[in-house]
């Protein structure tokens, strides 16, 4: 046995999801609206759940150190200041910045010069008219320098004027050292910071790293429900249309098989009653024969008409269930004349049928069924007979065939049937016509039956009866 082949594979697999396609569909049709909106309210917040649990979301924890940063050999030497020119000097800005005033106090007596710095007391805890004494009654600031000029006694302006430049020039010089200080420190501070910064980065650190693998879930299940919702609608439809046909396909399968008992059960009657007519007849003109040739002639010629236009009677009710009323009349007209010889002056028949109405359309075997019934049942019981009569007419665009005696009556003879024929008629004409067609059954006056069948008036071709013999 060989292996399935790929292509035989993929058949299977594709029967077996269509089977649990239909299976979905079929059950998204048989649960309501309501419980379908619930289902997928319960699953949106199912899935906005579950995105955020393992497997969908997982979280990875590792130590990172980083690499050791080197400590440098040297530390880089600040670049050298450049001498001032005299020029520069002047118009250089002040080396020492501070957020408060620094106040300078020069004195100059016989002593000689003395530059000493102040303390101010704050402007907020003084008046305004008091700005003034706050520089006098300051303390001397012992973080600033101070420069002390000692004038020789007797000295002239030129020696003053090289003291004050000689003091300028302290000052300067003072100034200079503070500086260096300065970034002396702002130097030791950086360094230190530094150090501080590469032994916070070598200590070892907790890294947390976050997966997200269930952000498609939720746009997953929104197109699933809107799917489904779209399943539900079409497929619904398709399962009525499919329902509908099948009843469609069953109602006309159980009008057939029920034609078809019926047409059974009416050639059981036409088969039961024709061989005993048959008899019957065959005996008559047996017996006419030797007293009277000339109505045994007549009476076998009334014989051939009636087995030639009844023989075709079943095969065309088969085949099409309706034929013309004109070939119903053939089968009638030698019937009651084969019975007026055998009942002579006990049989008196009418027939009223239009013309035009020969062409109209007719269940067959009805007629002869209600003719045979009216003289079985109410004219031959009767000892001096009474009259047939066979009219149609079109009323209301319905054609109405009427077959009345003047027998005993309905139900009131010892050959009375069961009834079984007459229910049989309306079962037939329920399957032809529905409810368009319909049958009644009244008394006659003076006496006996009358039987009306009503069907749809429908005109169609009509073979003459040589055309038949032929």
């Amino acid at each position: 046995m060989h292996p399935p082949t790929l292509y035989q594979r993929w058949q299977r697999l594709a029967a077996a999801m269509l089977r649990i396609f239909h299976s979905y569909a079929g059950w998204l049709v048989s649960i309501s609206w309501k419980r379908f909106i619930v289902l997928a309210v319960a699953l949106m917040i199912g899935v906005n759940i579950l995105q955020d649990l393992p497997p969908f979301t997982w979280r990875i924890s590792s130590t990172v150190t980083p690499d050791e940063i080197p400590e440098p050999a040297t530390e880089p030497e600040p670049p050298a200041l450049p001498e001032p020119s005299p020029a520069a000097r002047r118009a250089a800005k002040p080396l020492i910045k501070s957020d408060k005033p620094i106040h300078y106090e020069i004195t100059i007596d016989e002593n000689g010069v003395k530059v000493q710095p102040r303390k101010a007391k704050s402007a907020a805890s003084a008046p305004a008219d008091a700005a003034a004494s706050a520089v006098e009654d300051g303390e001397i600031d012992p973080d600033l320098p101070s420069i002390e000029i000692h004038l020789p006694k007797e000295a002239k302006s030129a020696e003053i004027r090289q003291a004050v430049e000689a003091a300028k020039s302290g000052i300067e010089d003072a100034l200079r050292e503070a500086s260096e200080a300065a970034q002396t420190v702002a130097k030791e501070a950086a360094k230190e910071a530094r150090r501080a910064a590469r032994e916070a980065q070598s200590q070892p650190r907790r890294h947390t790293t976050v997966v997200h693998l269930g952000d498609f879930l939720v746009k997953l299940a929104f197109f699933f429900v809107l799917g489904s919702a779209l399943i539900k609608v079409s497929y619904k439809g398709r399962l009525q249309a499919e329902v509908k046909a099948a009843q469609a396909t069953e109602t006309a399968e159980a009008e057939s098989l029920k034609r078809q008992v019926v047409e059974a059960r009416m050639a059981a009657m036409q088969a039961q009653v024709e061989p005993h007519f048959l008899f019957n007849t065959l005996a008559s003109i047996d017996h006419l024969i030797e007293t009277d040739p000339p109505r045994a002639s007549q009476m076998q010629k009334n014989l051939i008409a009636l087995l030639r236009a009844s023989m075709p009677t079943m095969r065309e009710a088969n085949a099409s269930g309706v034929r013309d009323l004109g070939r119903e009349l053939a089968v009638i007209k030698p019937y009651l004349e084969i019975l007026k010889v055998r009942m002579e002056e006990r049989l008196q028949t009418e027939i009223n049928v239009p013309e035009g109405l020969l062409s109209a359309e007719f269940p067959p075997m009805m007629m002869q069924s209600l003719v045979e019934n009216a003289i079985k049942h109410g004219l031959e019981p009767k000892a001096e007979g009474g009259m047939l009569t066979v009219k149609a007419e079109v009323n209301h665009g319905k054609l109405a065939v009427t077959v009345a005696d003047t027998g005993l009556g309905f139900g009131r003879a010892a050959t009375s049937g069961t009834g079984v024929g007459l229910a049989n008629i309306r079962e037939r004409l329920m399957l032809l016509y529905g409810a368009k067609a319909s049958v009644t059954v009244s008394e006659n006056q003076p006496s006996g039956t009358k039987v009306t069948i009503t069907v749809p008036y429908r005109s169609r071709g009509h073979d003459s009866d040589d055309k038949q013999g032929a």
